[in-house]
């Protein structure tokens, strides 16, 4: 048994998530954390809000409440719609938890007693009509780099690269629009990044095993023109953690809190002690997740993540991890996403486009959903939401191969043989054949799955479920029960124990379907058919079975229209 911890990035308080920042992370985690339970494997599955910084405060002042009060329902919202879509987070955490202000606090005070914080006059742009420095997401012009016209003071979404506000051509105010922009003086802590450079490329070096996107966006922000950067880790803001070495004051820092990009990964490993403060353990049981000195040494760490925020994840975090010079876990494999592009444009939270999760959830049960999203994940490159090709896949994939498998082996071993498992006869050379076909496809299925690649163990679970219903086909157990009922029992006990196969083995990608399946079989076995052989006979002769509700339903012509176009315009 493998130990296995995993995170995905941290979803932005500041609102509900359209349905590519759910693919771009939690959603393929969810995926592989589920696989690796199913597996045997000991996991831990760590998600939050990321609460801090200026968005959060305005959305609080615009909604007009206190910013933790606002966070506090937000942060509620975001984990209702988790559970909706049955993300199985081991916990899902907040940044803004005391765990993580203490452990921010920690790791800054290792970074200044090691000589990687530096003390910085800059000058920094404040707004006249604002009457308030603007921190760098607040701040939008043109990238210097790739001319993109709505790059943010931070990075630029076009290009992915790394900017400070004062490097936007013609900047503005994203909070009122106004140029009446100004450049003062002001003091904030920097991490010497650059003083890390050589360790943290041989590091990226040795994960030679990292998708090629992960890798090649890592290195272009490690080389790129004047390479890796010293980056600030503060700022003028009431929201955040205050600044301080530990549990001293940091002086001349007054009044300053910590940039939400330092505390935010941070928060994973705050989010993994927030489970032990939730279940009652002490600092022993989150600690042997990410203390290599105290038992996390055999475990291996996976991030997913959209490609946006690799650069974070692949530089500064494990910066701030390395320069600690303490014996924290560094991620083993990180699996970065393209982006999910929606019906011709973009999906945006900021402009309100696409389809976001509570919609979604409120059309259809989140597995129709889940396997959209996780069969088309924007892997090698960017793909793109079609309603035409949502509803294909739904009626074809799920309700002609999966469900209509289920619906015709219950209905008529119901009507034909009773509803329990029929006992009489024994598999013939069809069974034998369908048998170790499955255990081949298995084999594949369960290495596409172990590589993370998404899509490919989609098409092959697919192919899996195709091959029963050839098998059906061939076998015509509603034809043979006229001639040779003992033989249409030995095809109909191999077909109800491939339901429960199919249970197991979907559970990752469609969990609810796959429980109906289980439930449906009578059964509370959900061992992974590692003998095949085996595990087509798992069900007792005998045991009663039932018949479920029809596992998915079509979606009509007329609703694919109905919400192509209600989804159409700007989500207020």
């Amino acid at each position: 048994m493998a130990r296995i911890l995993i995170t995905s990035a941290i979803p932005y308080i500041n609102g509900i998530k359209h349905l590519g920042n759910l693919v771009g992370s939690q959603l393929p985690a969810d995926l592989f954390a589920r696989y690796m339970r199913a597996r045997g494997h000991e996991v831990m599955f760590i998600c939050a809000t990321d609460e801090h910084g200026t968005p959060a405060e305005l959305a609080a002042a615009k909604a007009g409440k206190p910013v933790e009060e606002y966070c506090a329902e937000m942060h509620q919202v975001q984990a209702d719609l988790a559970r909706g879509f049955r993300l199985s987070f081991d916990h899902f955490g907040r940044s803004s938890s005391q765990r993580n202000h203490r452990l921010t606090q920690h790791f800054a005070g290792r970074l200044a007693e090691n000589g990687l914080i530096q003390e910085v006059s800059e000058k920094q742009v404040f707004s006249i009509d604002d009457n308030r420095f603007l921190p760098d997401r607040y701040i939008t012009g043109t990238c210097p780099n790739c001319g993109n016209t709505n790059a943010r003071g931070d990075q630029c979404e076009e290009c992915t690269k790394q900017l400070d506000p004062t490097d936007l051509i013609n900047p503005r105010s994203s909070i009122s629009g106004s140029t009446n922009l100004e450049v003062r003086e002001t003091k904030h802590l920097y991490l010497r990044q650059r003083a890390l450079k050589d360790k943290l490329e041989t590091w990226i070096d040795s994960k030679t095993d990292w998708p090629v996107l992960t890798t090649s966006i890592a290195k272009k922000w490690l080389n790129d023109g004047d390479g890796l950067q010293d980056r600030g880790i503060t700022r003028d803001l009431y929201w955040g953690i205050p600044v301080k070495k530990g549990d001293a004051p940091w002086p001349g820092m007054e009044g300053k809190v910590f940039y939400v990009w330092f505390d935010a990964p941070i928060e994973y490993i705050a989010g993994t002690a927030e489970w032990a403060d939730a279940n009652g353990l002490d600092d022993a049981a989150w600690e042997r997740w990410w203390r290599t000195d105290k038992g996390a040494s055999d475990v291996t760490y996976f991030q997913f993540m959209g490609k946006d925020n690799v650069p974070f994840h692949t530089l500064s975090f494990p910066a701030t991890i390395l320069g600690s010079g303490e014996p924290w876990k560094l991620v083993d494999y990180l699996k970065s996403f393209n982006y999910l592009n929606y019906d011709g444009g973009q999906f945006s939270t900021s402009q309100g486009r696409g389809v976001f999760m509570d919609q979604a959830l409120s059309i259809l049960p989140a597995d129709y959903w889940r396997w959209w999203l996780l069969s088309h994940a924007p892997e090698s490159s960017d793909s793109e939401f079609t309603w035409e090709n949502f509803q294909a896949s739904v009626n074809k994939d799920l309700a002609d191969v999966l469900g209509n498998l289920v619906s015709r082996v219950t209905k008529f071993a119901k009507s034909k043989l009773g509803e329990t498992i029929p006992a009489g006869g024994t598999f013939g050379p069809q069974e034998t054949a369908l048998i170790a076909d499955l255990g081949a496809r298995i084999q594949v299925y369960e290495a596409l799955m172990e590589q993370m690649e998404v899509r490919k163990a989609a098409a092959e679970l697919r192919a899996i479920w195709v091959i029963g219903n050839e098998y059906l086909q061939s076998a015509a157990p509603w034809s043979v029960v006229k001639t040779d009922p003992e033989q249409a029992q030995a095809q109909v006990r191999l077909a109800l124990n491939l339901i429960r196969v199919y249970a197991i083995l979907s559970q990752p990608f469609i969990p609810d379907a796959a429980a109906t399946m289980m439930a449906a079989m009578g059964s509370e076995d959900w061992s992974w058919p590692a003998d095949i052989g085996a595990a087509m006979r798992a069900l007792p002769a005998g045991a009663a079975f039932s018949v479920p509700e029809n596992l998915f339903r079509k979606i009509t012509d007329e609703e694919r229209a109905d919400w192509q176009k209600r989804f159409s315009g700007i989500r207020a």
